[in-house]
Formats: structure tokens, sequence, C-alpha cells
């Protein structure tokens, strides 16, 4: 089944269908944890570097159903060549003419497109995709695909909604979250964005996952991982609402003003109080190296049954521990991310823990786990990629030190 000839069909289709299939690669390829065959793994990573763009025919099309037929009149100027493609969508720059600018002057703005028909093929690409995975018996079944199929569907039909999108950037941009933080930049929304075509402030800055980052000086590597761990503590803690999306042409570092750019929010998420307070719990076992806590948490968020081997339990209660490894009052501060590093080897060990669960496992995990493990997984290896030192523990009783469980 695996032959060249197949795996280069098989990226042509998916890369036609971009957003299932790059959720899937998403879901599947879980941060530096390999749990996908090679051969499959292979064929999801050739799919997201397959970047196919719209016809200029077919952009303007979506711009003028959006936007109106004279759309190109709110712009001084809007190169046609898009600068980055995504899952559903691809990124032009442009210049928002002032008598429509929400500063009263010319600015430069990306203009997310989003590509014709995504939202309405979700399912059909998903059932597709599926298909593919199932029929050669591919993947192991402790990963329950009928759960996370229908997840990456939830998930895909709201990274579609630009409106939501622009919701919660204007939301990051308050005061209560990130608004005021001179640390971060969140880019403004232009009012006349509509739910298939947002607009919004430029900003610079390069990819924290590029290989120039990995040339800064030491301190501000680590403080770049700084930020974006504690980043995560306060969208979970302090926030209950994370952009989920680790991909890190979503961070960018400006070394002039010495700020973090956050310019995807489409895979944001909102969590419950409860869930948010038994997670907590669960981590903070973690932390103690609480065995038995751990595993009464992991019940009452619904990781495990109760009927569970003993092989699983131990494997799942290590691995929580092991992720903990960096709050942990009895780690040594600050910690070091990367190669040969303490971190390092904590993954080793997560990793070979992986097929076991995979193997006993008797219940998905909790669905908001999905994208909250994704995120934080993301945070640590890019601190890893980044090879910085962190006091993670001082992050995590700076943010979690005054969070309030409900009675």
């Amino acid at each position: 089944m695996m032959t060249e000839a197949n795996i280069k069909r098989l990226v042509s289709k998916l890369s036609q269908m971009r957003g299932a299939a790059l959720k899937l690669g998403q879901f599947m390829s879980i941060q530096d944890t390999h749990i996908l065959p090679p051969e499959v793994d292979k064929i999801f990573r050739r799919v997201q570097d397959s970047a196919h763009y719209m016809p200029d025919w077919q952009m303007e099309q979506v711009l003028a159903s959006a936007l109106g037929p004279s759309w190109s009149d709110n712009f001084s100027s809007f190169d046609r060549v898009p600068f980055a493609a995504a899952s559903i969508g691809q990124v032009h720059n442009a210049v928002l003419r002032a008598s429509v600018s929400p500063t009263g002057q010319e600015e430069r703005v990306a203009i997310k497109i989003q590509f014709p028909n995504i939202a309405n093929s979700i399912t059909s690409d998903l059932g597709y995709v599926k298909l593919f995975l199932t029929a050669g018996r591919l993947l192991p079944k402790g990963l329950f695909l009928d759960r996370t199929v229908q997840v990456m569907k939830d998930e895909l039909a709201d990274e579609c909604d630009y409106s939501r999108e622009a919701h919660f950037l204007r939301r990051y941009n308050s005061p209560g979250l990130l608004g005021q933080d001179p640390r971060f930049k969140i880019p403004w929304v232009w009012d006349g964005s509509t739910d298939r075509v947002l607009v919004m402030e430029h900003v610079n800055g390069v990819s924290v996952g590029e290989l120039s980052i990995s040339a800064l000086l030491q301190e501000e590597r680590n403080e770049i991982a700084k930020r974006i761990i504690e980043l995560c503590l306060r969208e979970l803690f302090q926030f209950r609402v994370m952009q989920t999306d680790p991909n890190w042409t979503n961070f960018l570092w400006n070394s002039a003003t010495q700020q973090v750019s956050l310019v995807d929010f489409g895979a944001t998420r909102e969590y419950s109080k409860e869930f948010m307070d038994n997670w907590l719990h669960l981590l903070q076992a973690a932390a103690r190296e609480d065995r038995k806590a751990c595993t009464d948490w992991s019940h009452r968020l619904g990781y495990l049954t109760g009927e569970e081997n003993e092989i699983m339990l131990n494997a799942h209660v290590d691995s929580m521990i092991l992720l903990a490894t960096p709050f942990r009052p009895s780690t040594p501060q600050p910690f070091a991310f990367g190669p040969g590093s303490p971190w390092s080897d904590v993954t080793g060990q997560i990793r070979a823990r992986i097929p076991v669960m995979l193997q006993h496992r008797l219940t998905p995990p909790p669905r908001e786990t999905y994208s909250l493990n994704r995120k934080l997984s993301g945070a640590f290896l890019l601190a890893s990629r980044l090879g910085a030192v962190v006091d993670a523990k001082k992050l995590w009783d700076d943010v979690v030190g005054g969070y309030q469980f409900s009675e």
C-alpha cells in the first residue's frame, strides 16, 4: 500500500483538502512523541509542506463575495501574491486606506482569505481521511479515532469562522488579558472583516522557530521561552482561554521592541471553571509526585475508567509526573531545556510510555485536553529548540499561587 507512487497520490489528494488533512496531522503528530507509524507520519509531513494557493480569479471571487464588488477601494495597495498559506486559507499583504483605517492613517495589514467551500467540506474530507487510516489498520486502537475525528470536526468548524477569530483577537487585546502587557503585541482587527476574510494589523517580527532565532544571545532566547511558557500558564489558570495552536509561525519575536507578537487566534479555546479546577488539582498532584492523588483526579477528569490494569495506571501516572517535572519543588532551577538537558531525558521517558498507553487505554482522554496538551507540549518543545534555561517553578508559583478553586 505504501509505495512511493501511492504516497504521492495520497499527498496530492490530502493537499487539496488541506483543512482536514493538516488538522489530522497536528492531532496525530503530537509534538516530539512520534506515535504515528513512519509511513503515515511521512504523508502528513509532506502535506504540511505542500502549499496550494488559490488562483487569482478565485481569490477575487472570495473577496468580492465577502467585502463587496468594490472591495479594493478600501486598500491603497494589495499584494495579489500571498506570502503564506495555512490549512484553511492564505494571507496577503496590503495597505488600508486612511479613510477606513481605525487609526485615521494608512496602515499595513495582513489579510486572511479563506479557501472556498472549506467549511462545507469538513465532514466529507474527514470521512475520507478516516477511511484511509482505518482501511490500512495503520493506527493503534488507543488513539480512539472516532473521538479524534469528532474533536477535529468541531475545531475546524470554529477555525473556519473568522468572525470568531476576530472576537478573540479583540479579547486578547483587552486590558483584562494582554492589552496592557508591553511584552506582547496583539494586532488590531479591521471592523470591515467578515467570517471569511479577516483584515488585521501587520506586525513585524521573526517566527520563533526560525534558525535566526537560535543565533540570539542566550538571555534573549531564555526570555522568549519564559514568556511562551508563562503565557500558557496564564491562559489556563487566569484567563481560562487559550490560543491552542503551537505552530511557531504564530509567534513572532521583534528584537527591536523586545515583544512577542501573537498573530493567529483561530484555534482559541475556552475552558470551564470546573474542568480547570480538576486539571490543576491533577497537575499539582503530579508536581508533588503524589501517585494516589494523580489517579484520583485522573478518574474525576475522565482520563481513567477505574477498570485499567496496573500497566496502564503506572504508565499514565508516570507520564503526568514527568510532564510536571519543570514545576516540581524538588527540581533544581533554573530548568534547562534542549539537547542533553534534563528535559530531553524527560521527553524520552514520556515517549517510551506512549505505546504502552495506546495499547492499554480504555477510554479516550477528555476532549479539552486534545488542544491543551498540544499547546503545552509545543511550548516546551520551543523552549527545547531554543536551548533555553528558565525558572519554571517561579513562573508556576507566580501564576498558580493566586488560583481560587470553586467551593
